[in-house]
Order: structure tokens, then C-alpha cells, then sequence
């Protein structure tokens, strides 16, 4: 949207400010804020919350109505920008939502797949072939780039009337008097790094809505607060995670091993047989690889590096194969739900609901989440609809409809069939895994009598630096060619963060802990947070007595320092508006 439409239309909006009860991180100061109400806000422009987004303008139509006001607040720069997955995307959802969408030429879902193959690397140079198991057969999807996706649904959602707003990072839930979610206030702009207000100060703006839904994506900040707040996983197992790095590569359209519509995924090495993890490497009409590196969270090693893991996987010739003579164009990371139907949280509270991975839909056998996510949306639009649309509610009403329909749903059937799968790698081991995997795909068809349990976070799995577990990892050095030092692939994610405070936070019932000669993270369990961000944003000064360094400038927003890190210690909010990465074809 151009910014003269949408000042003309946030205008429109502008409405007095009201009395509202922020709860937030970080300096409030005493100044007023303007405000904008609508009757359904969504957080987050990914591919739940413009499903949402779309499907209410839909049911508005239906029913002969044209008021219904919509807007979708995104952190990122633009639409997209933050969006980052495998991609081979499952049309079941988009399906439902557009089913014309086939006759879009604009539709960036040009690549079919073609071929499916499965291989266990047994080292640097071994391989063998295996069955590809019933949930990676792909017949029918398309290798896409999900940040076009998204670009492309929210096209379709302003052409429905929906007001999309990039550059606006929601930083606060709003409560009313009685506790309900009244909608969410977005990130102040222009503060100096010591957090006062600069010359170019501009407090952000409160969006008041009769619902909230929150599509943030995996570890969302305002998501986690309201699951807190309303005690939403009560009931149901800690969420795992999983952390993904992916490069895309550019090879000549005459190479000889491109093969547009190849899907390949791997196990083994380079991870040992006690790290849950797999790689997927996909070709993209007319010349792009889309390869990547998932690697569970719940692993022991602290010295252990997702990034690095990666870069050596591409020296293996079952990958290098299809990446020499080309190079890297692209390069993202983000974590991943892994917790299946037992780590979903109560979906509803007061005044909104959680959908897409904000709450945690992913398929981990299929290595998807966007169609489930995408019909969470919808299903949430449907009944925050009804309930916006009940003139007689007072107060912040919870769309309790949509844990039904939910419950109810292809999504949550389908989450039921593989929901033992992840904890039965963390049981019996790699090789346990598959078997167990196996047996469940093939004889019992999901319909065990049993649900095995998460009992961990994945905070706590990280072994201390004195523990056979702990051993330090020889990894090669990068060739250039197909391995590359951390800093040169991150200029790839074109990262930008403006002269602001950091939206990284020590806790501050950690700072005596983990700062200054304290440094219990480093002298316990030696210093995992420089092995596992993706970003190169935590070191330790090399002093007598080290020192922790937040490079914040640094981070592409995969949120796993919220996760892995040893206590917890940081939390990460959100930084202004329009910083991070800049994907364009993730």
C-alpha cells in the first residue's frame, strides 16, 4: 500500500485516545498516544494472519455487509520481508480460501513437484536411498518461495479492503478494565539507544479492536505474553522447537544436476544420532536451490552450531552436486514448532484468539506448517466474525467457536496422526525414531491408543560445560565456494536495524547472573549462545574476565536466543517498525 493511501486511511481511524491498561517491556514515559479502532486486528502479515484477514472481508461479502473494518499490523518493512520457510507448499488450505487461485497468473506457485527422494547420509561422503515415507510424498504441492506468497495473499486481502500496515511493530497488549485483550500498541520511534526519546521521537500508535488475533509466527511476543497472562497452556505439553537455516542459490539454468520440481530431504550426518534434525534441498524453476538445515533444539552440546552444521553439509556430494557452479543469493533462519497436538495451547482468550504458529500448528513428519496455518486463520475468522457481529456482547467476548471448530478440523486430524513422532526421537534416539515412525505410518496408521509426552523446555536440555556430552566440534573451515564465514552470509539477509535501543533484554532478575564476572551461562555451560544464533549477535570479549556482547544490529528475528538460551535470560521484544531482515525470496 502506498504511504499516501494508508496516512489517508489511518486519518479516517484516528480516534481520541482511551484509558487503556499496557502491559509491556521496557521505559514507558509520560506522554499521550493516538489511537485507531477497527473490529478485528491481526498481528502479524504472514500466511495465518492474511488468511484471516482474507476469509473475514469473504464472510462480510457473504452476508452483504461492507463496514467491517480489518487491518493487519506487520514488524517487517514490507509484506514478506520477514517470512522464511522450506517451501514446499500444500495448496489444501489456499484451496478453500481462493479456489481460482490457479487461474492468477500472478500466483507464485509456478513449480510443481516433480520428484520425491529420501537419503540417510551415513557420513561426510555416504548415502543410502531410502523409501520416502508416506508424509513426504508431495504429489500435487509446489517449491515456492513463501515470502512471495505472502506478498501475493496480501495483495488479494487489499483488494478485499483489508488495511495493511508494514513498518508497524505491535510492542504492547492493551487490556480493558476487566482484563480482556482491547488490541495491541505498536513500537515508539526515534528513541536515542539509552532508550530516551530523540529529535525525531514519535510515541506508537494504540489499535483498539472488538478482537485480536494474533499471528506473530513461532515465539511471538505479544502471543507469549497473552499465554502467560491467561494461563493458555495449563493443559498442555511445553512447546519444542526446532531451528531452520537456509540458503537460496542462483546455478546456471543448464545446469546439469537442476532438476525444477526435485524435493530432497536427508537424516543423519552431519548430526549425531542424539540430535533431532534432517535437510531439505529443493529446485525452483528457472534456476534457484533452495537448500536448508533443521535442527532440534533439544540438544545436549553446547558447542554444537546449527550454522556451521550446515556449512559443512554442503561438502557432501549428495548436496554439493546441485549447488557447484552456482552461488548464494539468499540466506534466512528461524525457529520452527516441533511440539505437535499435544504442545497447541488453549487457542482463545478474551477479546481475540492464537492462530498460525503463534500457537503452533506445524506437520513435523511433513516438515509443513502454512496449510494448517492458513486454515487456523480461517477458522478463527469465521467465528471472531459471529462474535463481532453479536451487537448484544459487551466487553472483550471470547471466540470460543474457534476451539471447536478447530478441534474439529482436518488440521487437528491431521496434527493427531503424527503427534508421537518428535517424542519418539527424544526417547529412543535417531534410530528408535524411525522405527518407531515407521510403525506408526505404516501398521498402526497414527491411531495409537497412546500420546507420548514433552517434558522439557528446550532451555534446560543444553549440558553443562564439564559433561561427557559437552565435546567441542572440529568444523572445517569455509571454502568460499560452498561454505561461508557466518558474517558474509548474513550480509545475504540484508539485516537493518536503525540507530534505536536493543530489543534484546538481559531479565532483569538475571543481570546479576549472567552479566559481569557472574557469567553463569559461559562459566557453566561454555557459552552455547555464540554456537547457536544464526546471527553472530552473542560473544564473549576475549579478557581475563570475558564480558557478554549483544550484538543486536546483528539479529534476523529467528527468536532462537528466547529458546535455547541457558535460563532464559534474554527477552526478546521487538525492535522499530521495518527492522530486521529484508527477504525477498526465502
Amino acid at each position: 500500500m502506498a504511504l499516501r493511501h494508508a496516512a489517508r486511511t489511518l486519518a479516517r481511524r484516528w480516534r481520541p485516545q482511551r484509558a487503556l491498561r499496557p502491559l509491556c517491556a521496557g521505559a514507558v514515559d509520560d506522554y499521550e498516544r493516538d489511537s485507531m479502532e477497527y473490529d478485528v486486528v491481526v498481528v502479524g502479515g504472514g500466511p495465518a494472519g492474511l488468511a484471516a484477514a482474507i476469509r473475514l472481508k469473504q464472510l462480510e461479502a457473504e452476508r452483504g455487509g461492507d463496514e467491517l473494518a480489518v487491518c493487519v499490523v506487520e514488524k517487517a518493512s514490507e509484506v514478506g520481508a520477514h517470512i522464511v520457510s522450506g517451501n514446499v507448499f500444500e495448496p489444501r488450505a489456499l484451496d478453500e480460501l481462493l479456489p481460482d487461485w490457479r487461474d492468477d497468473e500472478d500466483a507464485p506457485l509456478k513449480t510443481k513437484v516433480k520428484d520425491d527422494t529420501f537419503i540417510f547420509l551415513t557420513g561426510e561422503t555416504g548415502g543410502v536411498g531410502l523409501p520416502c515415507p508416506p508424509s513426504l510424498h508431495n504429489d500435487g504441492n509446489y517449491i515456492a518461495s513463501l515470502s512471495q506468497v505472502v506478498r501475493w495473499l496480501g495483495e488479494k486481502a487489499e483488494e478485499l479492503g483489508v488495511e495493511i500496515y508494514p513498518g508497524f511493530a505491535a510492542a504492547e497488549v492493551l487490556y480493558d478494565d476487566d482484563g480482556g485483550v482491547r488490541g495491541v500498541a505498536t513500537r515508539d520511534t526515534g528513541r536515542n539507544k539509552d532508550g530516551t526519546p530523540g529529535d525525531a521521537f514519535e510515541p506508537g500508535v494504540e489499535l483498539l479492536a472488538k478482537q485480536t488475533l494474533l499471528a506473530e509466527g513461532a515465539r511471538g511476543s505479544c502471543s507469549e505474553e497473552v499465554m502467560r497472562t491467561f494461563d493458555l497452556r495449563k493443559d498442555c505439553d511445553p512447546q519444542q522447537f526446532g531451528l531452520g537455516i537456509k540458503e537460496v542459490w542462483e546455478v546456471p539454468e543448464d545446469h546439469p544436476e537442476f532438476e525444477p520440481g526435485l524435493v530432497q530431504h536427508t537424516l543423519g550426518w552431519p548430526l549425531d544420532s542424539s540430535t533431532y534434525g534432517g535437510t531439505f534441498l529443493y529446485h525452483m524453476a528457472p534456476n534457484l536451490v533452495q537448500v536448508g538445515l533443521v535442527v532440534g533444539l533439544d540438544y545436549a552440546n553446547p558447542h554444537l552450531s546449527p550454522y556451521k552444521e550446515f556449512q559443512r553439509l554442503k561438502h557432501h556430494p549428495k548436496i554439493a552436486r546441485y549447488l557447484e557452479g552456482g552461488e548464494p543469493v539468499a540466506y534466512a533462519a528461524r525457529v520452527i514448532n516441533e511440539g505437535g497436538l499435544q504442545s497447541v495451547p488453549k487457542l482463545t482468550f478474551p477479546g481475540g484468539a492464537l492462530i498460525g504458529c503463534s500457537a503452533g500448528f506445524l506437520n513435523v513428519p511433513k516438515i509443513k506448517g502454512t496449510h494448517t496455518a492458513m486454515k487456523s486463520g480461517m477458522l478463527a475468522a469465521e467465528a471472531v466474525f459471529e462474535a463481532v457481529a453479536d451487537e448484544a456482547a459487551e466487553g472483550a467476548v471470547e471466540p470460543v467457536a474457534y476451539q471447536t471448530a478447530f478441534e474439529n478440523s482436518w488440521v487437528h486430524e491431521e496434527l493427531h496422526a503424527v503427534r508421537n513422532y518428535k517424542p519418539a526421537f527424544g526417547k529412543w534416539g535417531l534410530l528408535g525414531g524411525v522405527a518407531y515412525s515407521g510403525a506408526s505410518a505404516y501398521v498402526l496408521g497414527g491411531r495409537e491408543p497412546w500420546t507420548f509426552r514433552h517434558d522439557h523446555i528446550d532451555s534446560q536440555t543444553t549440558a553443562t560445560a564439564d559433561d561427557p556430552t559437552a565435546k567441542p566440534i572440529d568444523y572445517p573451515k569455509p571454502d568460499g565456494k560452498l561454505s561461508f564465514p557466518l558474517l558474509e552470509n548474513l550480509a545475504r539477509a540484508v539485516v537493518d536495524h536503525a540507530d534505536q535501543p536493543s530489543h534484546l533484554r538481559v531479565k532483569d532478575e538475571l543481570k546479576d547472573e549472567v552479566l559481569g564476572k557472574a557469567a553463569k551461562s559461559l562459566k557453566v555451560h561454555g557459552a552455547p549462545e555464540a554456537n547457536f544464533c544464526p546471527a553472530g549477535v552473542y560473544e564473549y570479549t576475549d579478557e581475563a574476565e570475558p564480558e557478554l556482547v549483544i550484538n543486536a544490529q546483528n539479529c534476523v528475528h529467528c527468536k532462537c536466543c528466547s529458546i535455547k538460551m541457558p535460563y532464559e535470560y534474554i527477552n526478546w521484544t521487538v525492535p522499530e517498525g521495518g527492522g530486521g531482515p529484508n527477504y525477498q525470496i526465502t
